[in-house]
C-alpha cells in the first residue's frame, strides 16, 4: 500500500523552512502532495503556476524523484483536498509553541471532519525555525538578500521581482 501525505500551505514563496518540512515528510511517505491554497480574496506575490515551478525546482534540487511529489491547488477545506488525493495524513510544520497552539486547534477540527486522516506535526529544524514566507517577502521587497532563507531559484525570482518593482 502506498502512503500519501498532503502538505498544504500558500508557499508564497517556498522557503527553506518549507523545504525542511517537505524533506522530512518524504522520509516518511511514499508520495507527498503539496497543496497550494488558492483563495480569490488574496493577492499572492507569485501566481499559482509560478509557485508550482518553484516547488518543482526545489524538489529537483533535493534530488528527489519527481514522481514522489505532486502539486495541486485547493480552495476548499484541507481535509477535502486530502480526501481527493487519497492522503492518509496532513503534514504541518511547527516552528514554535505559537504554531503548536494554532495547529492543535486545526488538527482537532480536521480530525472531527475526517477522522481517518491524521495530522502529523513535523518540527522545523533549528536552522530554519525562524523563517517565514512573510519575512522573506518583506526582506526581498526591501532589497535584502534572501538566499539564506529560500532555495536559490526562489531567491533569484524574488530578486527579479524586487528589481522590476523599483
Amino acid at each position: 500500500m502506498s502512503r500519501t501525505f498532503l502538505y498544504s500551505g500558500s508557499f508564497d514563496p517556498v522557503t527553506n523552512g518549507h523545504v525542511d518540512v517537505l524533506a522530512q515528510a518524504l522520509d516518511l511517505a511514499d508520495r507527498v502532495v503539496v497543496a497550494i491554497g488558492v483563495h480569490p480574496g488574496k493577492k499572492p506575490l507569485f501566481d499559482f503556476d509560478e509557485r508550482v515551478e518553484m516547488i518543482r525546482e526545489t524538489v529537483e534540487a533535493l534530488g528527489v524523484d519527481q514522481a514522489r511529489v505532486d502539486v495541486v491547488a485547493f480552495s476548499d477545506l484541507v481535509v477535502e483536498a486530502a480526501r481527493r488525493v487519497g492522503a492518509v495524513a496532513i503534514v504541518r510544520g511547527l516552528r514554535d509553541g505559537t504554531d503548536l497552539d494554532y495547529e492543535m486547534q486545526m488538527a482537532g477540527m480536521n480530525g472531527a471532519m475526517a477522522p481517518t486522516i491524521r495530522t502529523l506535526f513535523l518540527p522545523a529544524s533549528p536552522g530554519v525555525r525562524h523563517i517565514t514566507a512573510t519575512l522573506v517577502r518583506q526582506i526581498a521587497a526591501m532589497g535584502g538578500d534572501v538566499r539564506p532563507f529560500a532555495p536559490e531559484s526562489v531567491a533569484r525570482r524574488l530578486a527579479e521581482r524586487a528589481r522590476s518593482a523599483s
